[in-house]
């Protein structure tokens, strides 16, 4: 269980991270990545640079147990990891039993448009999840935090898609890289 004094700590840090951050490279793209409008902060500076890089989160076995049992329950690295990302209310968009979930990329959040919509879903086992980009808030991309899956270099534009097939239970927690230090990021729980 995480101590009330440690989530006060990280949401402020988060929050400094995110001024900071915010006021030097909205709409940027990482180093060595693409955007059709090549945006970049007037100093070069990417989020990572400016101290936006955090530790990993790994999915604790409460979570995992949580995600196994079908119960609804939104689990505790979820409501963590998604603390800092303005478009999460606590609420899980439940999508079990369907084939197939799209995801926007690039949706409006985090003061501007560098969200994932919906930030959480709940799905079934063999649910295809497919990212689809808005064409808004500049190049982006898709990666887990436990490496499980990886869309790539940013990129921008309309039409372009991401998908990963969940076959395996658990909470899957993904950001985007350059938009990272915003709050874009999202989480996967598969029941």
């Amino acid at each position: 269980m995480t101590d009330t004094g440690d989530i006060d700590r990280r949401r402020f840090i988060a929050s400094i991270g995110t001024v900071v951050a915010g006021a030097s490279v909205a709409g940027c793209t990482a180093p060595g990545t693409t955007s059709s409008s090549a945006e970049q902060s007037p100093s070069g500076e990417t989020e990572a640079d400016a101290g936006g890089a955090t530790a990993t989160p790994t999915p604790t076995e409460e979570a995992t147990a949580a995600a196994q049992s079908g119960g609804g329950d939104v689990p505790s690295s979820v409501s963590s990891y998604l603390s800092d990302t303005s478009n999460f209310d606590g609420s899980v968009t439940d999508a079990t039993g369907q084939d197939t979930v799209t995801v926007e990329v690039g949706a409006s959040g985090n003061n501007g448009n560098f969200a994932y919509a919906p930030a959480a879903v709940e799905i079934s086992t063999g649910t295809t999840v497919q990212w689809e980009w808005t064409g808004k808030g500049a190049a982006h991309n898709v990666v887990a935090e436990d490496e499980t899956f990886n869309s790539g270099s940013s990129e921008s534009g309309t039409g372009v898609k991401f998908e990963y097939t969940f076959e395996e239970t658990g909470v899957y927690n993904y950001y985007c890289t350059p938009h990272k230090a915003l709050g874009m990021k999202g989480s996967v729980i598969v029941r």
